[in-house]
C-alpha cells in the first residue's frame, strides 16, 4: 500500500508540537493588518495579533494562495506520498475549492498520484479534530481511501459551539446587522452559534452576561451528545485569548459531561479575526450538528 501524507489547512489550530508528531502539512491561510500581510502561523504571536484587535486594528483575510498549495502538494508527489487533505469549510472561504483545483491538476499530470480532497465543513479546532481522527484511523493501519470514506459518513457528527464577546466582529462578517450589534452590545448580550450541516455559522439562541454563556455551551453541547456521547472521546476547545474561560468550560465539561480529555489551544487569525477576542468554541462528536 502506498504511503500517504495528511495535509490540511492553518486554520485547523491544532497545536505545533501535534504536528510535527504526526506529520501533518499544512496549507498557510493569510492575514492583512493595514497593508501589511502575515501568513497564518508564526508571524505574529497569538496574544500579539489579539492585543491589536483590541487596540481596533481590524485585519482582512485571504485563502489559500494557488502557487503555495501547488508547491506543497507537488512536494509531496515528489517524494512518492499520495495526499489525503482535509479543508476549511467551503461556505466560509474559497481554500478548499482552490485545493481541490491544484490537485485535480497535479493528478492530470501525474497520472500514479492520488489527492483525496475532503470538504470538512468545519472550522477552526472542528477542522483539527476531523485531522485528529483520520490520524487515529491512520494509526490504525487504515488506507487513504477507508479514512476518506470514514471522513465523509461522519463530518455531520462533528459538532461546533461557540460564543463570541463581541457582536461587533460578528456584523463585520455579516452575521449579525448593526443594530442588533449596538443593542446587544449595550444590553451585554452575548450570542451561542455553531456551524450547520452546510458548513455555515449559524446563531442558535443569545443569552445575557459572559459566565451563562459559557455555561449555554456545555448546555448545548449535552442536548447534541444524547444517545451518542463516549466517556472515553476527546473534546477540543479553542479561544480568542482567553484561556481561563476555556479552561472554565473544560472543568464544567469534566463535572457534567464526565469526558476528560480535553485539548485547548489559540484560535488562529484567519478565524479570530471574524470571531475576535473572547471567542470561546468546542468541537467534539455528537449525534447531530
Amino acid at each position: 500500500m502506498k504511503n500517504f501524507i495528511i495535509t490540511t489547512d492553518t486554520t485547523c489550530d491544532l497545536p505545533h508540537d501535534y504536528l510535527v508528531k504526526y506529520n501533518i502539512r499544512l496549507l498557510p491561510l493569510y492575514y492583512n493588518f493595514n497593508g501589511v500581510v502575515y501568513g497564518d502561523k508564526n508571524e505574529l504571536e497569538p496574544k500579539e495579533f489579539y492585543d491589536k484587535m483590541r487596540g481596533g486594528a481590524m485585519p482582512t483575510t485571504m485563502a489559500v494562495n494557488p502557487e503555495t498549495a501547488n508547491e506543497i502538494f507537488k512536494e509531496l508527489i515528489d517524494e512518492g506520498y499520495d495526499i489525503l487533505h482535509i479543508a476549511f469549510s467551503s461556505p466560509l472561504s474559497g481554500s478548499c475549492s482552490i485545493a481541490a483545483t491544484v490537485a485535480r491538476e497535479l493528478c492530470e499530470e501525474n497520472p500514479d498520484a492520488k489527492i483525496i480532497v475532503v470538504d470538512s465543513l468545519c472550522a477552526s479546532m472542528g477542522e483539527g479534530l476531523l485531522v485528529h481522527k483520520a490520524v487515529q484511523l491512520k494509526e490504525n493501519g487504515k488506507s487513504l481511501d477507508e479514512i476518506a470514506d470514514w471522513l465523509e459518513q461522519n463530518k455531520l457528527n462533528l459538532c461546533h459551539v461557540f460564543t463570541v464577546d463581541d457582536l461587533h466582529h460578528l456584523h463585520r462578517g455579516g452575521r449579525v446587522s448593526k443594530t442588533s450589534a449596538i443593542i446587544g452590545t449595550l444590553i451585554n448580550v452575548k450570542p451561542i452559534l455553531h456551524v450547520n450541516d452546510e458548513g455555515r455559522l449559524i446563531p442558535l439562541v443569545n443569552v445575557r452576561g459572559r459566565k451563562k454563556a459559557l455555561i449555554s455551551l456545555v448546555d448545548n453541547m449535552e442536548k447534541r451528545l444524547e444517545g451518542f456521547i463516549d466517556k472515553n472521546d476527546i473534546v477540543f476547545i479553542s479561544h480568542g485569548d482567553c484561556v481561563e474561560d476555556a479552561e472554565y468550560v473544560a472543568e464544567l465539561i469534566k463535572e457534567r459531561i464526565g469526558i476528560q480529555n480535553v485539548m485547548i489551544n489559540f484560535i488562529s487569525p484567519t478565524i479570530g479575526a471574524h470571531a475576535g477576542p473572547g471567542t470561546v468554541a468546542l468541537f467534539f462528536m455528537g449525534n447531530t450538528r
